[in-house]
């Protein structure tokens, strides 16, 4: 008889109609690795998918697509990785390095992350960072990779340059730590004063709150003395015309997020007048994650882990989600590692949210 496991699976696109379901273990093929679950971060496009607003609602659905876990089998012929090695998974198949696939290529995102087994091919593991724990590890291949790929892999961001970014999710608060490592400056944008001083708290060096200042745009053009930003990580989407006013001459806004409106508008003589690199973007290839676990392990980044939740309250993560949090929500499946804790010690309102009796709090 073959061995079973559990994961989770929404039979209608809503939060509420999550479940947990026992399903047959999977076994790995030829080029393929079993890979036992430790720990999975969820992303806004995890939510966007359960929710039917990414794609096809095909009448169920399998969340979770950022993890990290041990390999537990290997199949035929594989050589990349070994029995035990703690891994995390690239989010694109077939995306080694280059230019993207074409479309013809099976390039959809990683789904069904949140079991406790999944098989992936080989080609599509990287090596976790030696410094960090399973649930930390668990933050970068989609949230980390994208503000890698946006600043460094694309961006060329180097000293002494400036950096815009909008809010203070997974991705804008990664950018602001690589960003600060690279001594680039940062001037983070929201509309909560809190979560502000907490990005100051991570080494951002100016925050803009746009719900008291509407022209934000004046704001970081001030702070550069009329030069305006060399980079703008654009995550909420809609009109842009604030994020073109930002850039200097030739600057880049990179485009990540649809926060706000999955429309997206902008003059086209002030696009045409900064001489703007208006670039869309979403995660990376394999070789730039080794590229960033390497700098993760050298530079000791910590990711900004705001709450950790256990395997069996999977849909109060997204509810988390869903209402914001200021760094990354993940779902713990096995029980801490030993390594690094998972929480960012920068950031003591960080919350293991593993007992239930803890009480939830508005971010």
């Amino acid at each position: 008889m073959r061995e079973m496991m559990e994961r989770w699976v929404a039979q209608r696109p809503t939060i509420e109609d999550m479940s947990i379901e026992r399903a047959v273990r999977p076994t790995a093929g030829p080029g393929e690795v079993l890979v036992r679950c430790s720990a999975v971060s969820l992303n806004y496009r995890d939510l966007a998918m359960l929710e039917g607003k990414f794609g096809a609602w095909t009448g169920h659905h399998y969340p979770g697509s950022e993890l990290a876990g041990e390999v537990v089998e290997l199949g035929a012929g594989v050589t990349r990785v070994g029995l035990g090695d703690r891994v995390i998974s690239v989010d694109i198949h077939h995306w080694i390095d280059g230019p993207a696939p074409e479309a013809h290529t099976n390039t959809t995102p990683l789904s069904g992350a949140l079991a406790e087994y999944v098989v992936l091919p080989e080609e599509q593991l990287v090596q976790a960072p030696k410094t960090l724990d399973l649930p930390s590890a668990s933050t970068l291949s989609v949230a980390g990779l994208t503000a890698w790929f946006a600043l460094v892999e694309l961006g060329k961001m180097r000293a002494g340059q400036t950096v815009v970014v909008h809010g203070t999710g997974g991705v804008s608060l990664f950018a602001i730590q690589f960003a600060v490592a690279q001594g680039a400056s940062v001037i983070v944008v929201s509309r909560s004063n809190d979560k502000l001083s907490k990005a100051r708290f991570l080494g951002a060096d100016h925050g803009i709150n746009r719900t008291e200042h509407e022209n934000w745009d004046a704001e970081v053009l001030a702070v550069t003395e009329g030069r305006g930003a060399d980079h703008v990580l654009e995550m909420a989407g809609g009109d842009i015309t604030r994020s073109l006013n930002a850039i200097r001459l030739g600057g880049r806004i990179s485009v990540i997020g649809l926060l706000d409106d999955a429309e997206l508008r902008a003059p086209l003589p002030l696009i045409m007048f900064k001489r703007a690199q208006l670039i869309g973007l979403g995660v990376g290839h394999r070789r730039a994650l080794e590229d960033m676990v390497s700098a993760v392990d050298q530079i000791k980044l910590t990711p900004v882990v705001e709450s950790v939740y256990p395997f069996a309250r999977a849909n109060e993560a997204f509810a988390h989600l869903k209402r914001g949090a200021f760094g990354k929500v993940v779902v713990r499946i096995l029980p801490p590692d030993g390594a690094r804790s998972s929480l960012n010690p920068a950031l003591p309102n960080a919350r293991d949210r593993s007992h239930s009796s803890y009480n939830d709090r508005t971010i």
